[in-house]
């Protein structure tokens, strides 16, 4: 199983030169061959990354004395991306690959001629780059490659190593989780995750930002100066939202055995422009790819609910199901009288539906588990 490991890198001013230098010789590659692509098909060719790669070695870089004094690597791995990404188009699972810009998303990738690199402690030595140090240690892995990239002033190395996975000891065996934006999650224990609203807060200071961009004249470096503060701004809100989506995806799932979620139509309600800002700020997709990922690394299991299945509707105590208003926060249960938060109700509902028997509102796109009554052990049920 892999893994991938991300921290900053503590550069010195020649270093982080170095590697702006890297960042634009992969961009300036990739926007090359990306337009190579599109004139060849539009003359009815069938291009492909490596062809353009042979081209390029043979005719284009010998006419640009530049790029001998960065890696080869570079731009090697840069054809290799590209031809990725346009595997990922043809079979409609990405977007046609588009043209980079300076300053968005620079990054490049490098390895060691195919050799084993071996990585520990705060400092490490990058192939032609030389001996970098890093705010945090390293794990001690193995990797035969590894990407630099770089947000706002900061860059970051990530590496991506092979692990064997250890399933951790579980609190308790199944356990339901209600997304919302004003509490980001309600568990079925009685545990809430507040929801940061990191954008939100935010709002005030990047419009503000913005403005101050406008009025600075293209090019300037007082436009530059606004611009990575921006970008500072921007990744800040960034890190507030993932860090509290790391700490409650990490919790639930090493502390669990199975994580039921409601299977959200989060395109459709982005689409109601009264909340998409809101749940855009909530990352409730982001929140699903990490339980999905780190079930993995912890060995437990992740339930879907089917996204019609009437988990607020329902009394947790006694089954009725009546309707529920968005605006009425408390589920007052007309047939039993229960009185209970309705996103804590919902979350009960959810959780039983691993420990009870209604697997017929589990999705059918995912194989689902549930534990039987005593909740000792796991149970595959076929629908």
């Amino acid at each position: 199983m892999q893994r991938a490991f991300k921290t900053r890198l503590k550069l010195n001013n020649h270093q982080q030169s170095i590697m702006a230098q890297h960042a634009g010789y992969a961009r300036w590659v990739w926007n090359w061959a990306l337009r190579m692509w599109d004139e060849a098909y539009k003359e009815g060719l069938k291009p492909s990354a490596n062809k353009l790669k042979k081209f390029y070695t043979n005719h284009v870089k010998p006419n640009y004395l530049w790029q001998k004094t960065l890696s080869s690597r570079v731009y090697q791995f840069v054809f290799l991306h590209l031809g990725q990404a346009f595997t990922r188009f043809f079979s409609g699972l990405a977007d046609k690959p588009r043209f980079k810009k300076k300053g968005k998303n620079d990054s490049f990738t490098l390895d060691n001629c195919g050799k084993v690199m071996e990585f520990s402690g705060t400092r490490l030595k990058l192939p032609f780059i030389g001996w970098v140090s890093t705010y945090e240690p390293l794990p001690q892995v193995q990797t035969k490659r590894l990407t630099i990239s770089r947000v706002a002033d900061q860059w970051f190395i990530s590496v991506a190593y092979e692990f064997e996975a250890e399933p951790t000891n579980k609190l308790k065996a199944a356990i339901g989780v209600d997304l919302g934006v004003k509490e980001l999650a309600t568990i079925s224990d009685g545990s809430v995750f507040h929801n940061p609203r990191a954008y939100k807060r935010a709002q005030r200071k990047l419009a503000r930002l913005q403005r101050q961009l406008a009025r600075k004249q293209k090019g300037s470096n007082n436009r530059q100066k606004v611009k990575l503060k921006l970008a500072k701004a921007y990744q800040q809100v960034t890190n507030i939202r993932q860090d509290t989506i790391h700490k409650l995806t990490s919790w639930l799932t090493k502390n669990h055995g199975a994580v039921v979620l409601e299977d959200l139509n989060v395109s459709g309600m982005l689409k109601n422009h009264k909340v998409a800002g809101a749940i855009a700020d909530s990352a409730f997709y982001e929140i699903r790819r990490q339980v999905e990922y780190k079930s993995q690394w912890y060995g437990s299991q992740v339930i879907y609910a089917n996204r019609f299945y009437p988990s607020t509707k329902t009394c947790s105590d006694c089954g009725h199901q009546q309707g529920m208003p968005l605006n009425v926060r408390v589920f007052n249960c007309e047939a039993c009288g229960m009185v209970k938060d309705r996103d804590l109700n919902a979350a009960i509902n959810l959780e039983r539906l691993a420990v009870g028997s209604t697997v017929e509102c589990l999705t059918d796109r995912v194989l689902p588990t549930v534990l039987d009554d005593a909740g000792s052990k796991l149970q595959k049920v076929t629908l």
